[in-house]
């Protein structure tokens, strides 16, 4: 569903992505892997088309993103951010209702709020929660709030960045757990990028490893254990000694 084909990108002389071609099948959940500042973000931010590639072409259903219409484009995504980024001046549905009250198909207000709550509901939020607002809320609480805002308007597309950074471990698994349910559910294409590797093997179908702008390795979560490439094994370990260089 998502192509990628050596996809370079550079800020200056930082050359951040320096040939990426990867594959994401419609209905399979990728998780890309590696350290921080490797250019995950700037993967997932060239395929929304919120920073330019260099060269290389990212296509979506066949179709190069760069030509695609934008706002039919980005009805396809939703997307759970790293830190939440939920508006703190709206409350938790019309976070979560956000994107159903705009734009030419907007939704009147009791629909949306009615489809808000519904989707608190499917994330475990009760539905006293929707006239809250985020800073009522624990961290965990605003992680399932934003998953709530990312399936919403039932997208075909999810991208989630990081979606356990700042949670306890329990609370990492429930959102792991929920993730993967809601994905199956939704027969959605899902594009995971993360560095906790108890969310990669809770939520990928298939995983890849960026280092060093190129992807070093890609395949099955079930081989991803077994495989004999020491990228991969030095970073699934957290391993100081190997290819991937640590700072001392």
């Amino acid at each position: 569903m998502i192509s990628l084909d050596a996809v370079t990108k550079a800020f200056g002389q930082n050359r951040v992505l320096r040939g990426v071609s990867l594959t994401i099948p419609k209905g399979s959940s990728m998780v890309i892997i590696g350290g921080s500042g490797t250019g995950k973000s700037v993967l997932l931010k060239c395929i929304l088309g919120l920073v330019t590639p260099d060269s290389g072409v990212i296509s979506l259903d066949g179709e190069d993103v760069t030509r695609a219409e934008r706002d039919a484009f980005l009805a396809r995504f939703g997307m759970l951010f790293q830190g939440g980024a939920l508006f703190d001046s709206l409350r938790v549905w019309e976070n979560v209702a956000f994107r159903l009250m705009r734009g030419v198909a907007a939704r009147p207000k009791a629909e949306a709020r009615e489809i808000a709550v519904e989707k608190l509901r499917r994330v475990g939020l009760k539905p006293d929660t929707a006239d809250l607002f985020p800073a009522e809320l624990s961290g965990g609480m605003q992680k399932r709030v934003g998953l709530a805002r990312a399936i919403a308007a039932e997208p075909e597309i999810i991208f989630f960045d990081e979606p356990t950074t700042g949670l306890d471990p329990i609370m990492a698994g429930v959102i792991n757990d929920l993730i993967r349910e809601i994905v199956t559910e939704m027969g959605a294409t899902a594009m995971t990028i993360t560095h906790d590797m108890s969310s990669v093997r809770a939520i990928a179908d298939t995983v890849a490893m960026l280092h060093d702008g190129v992807i070093q390795w890609t395949g099955p979560v079930t081989e991803m254990d077994a495989t004999p490439d020491a990228y991969v094994q030095q970073f699934i370990h957290g391993r100081a000694d190997g290819p991937i260089e640590s700072l001392r």
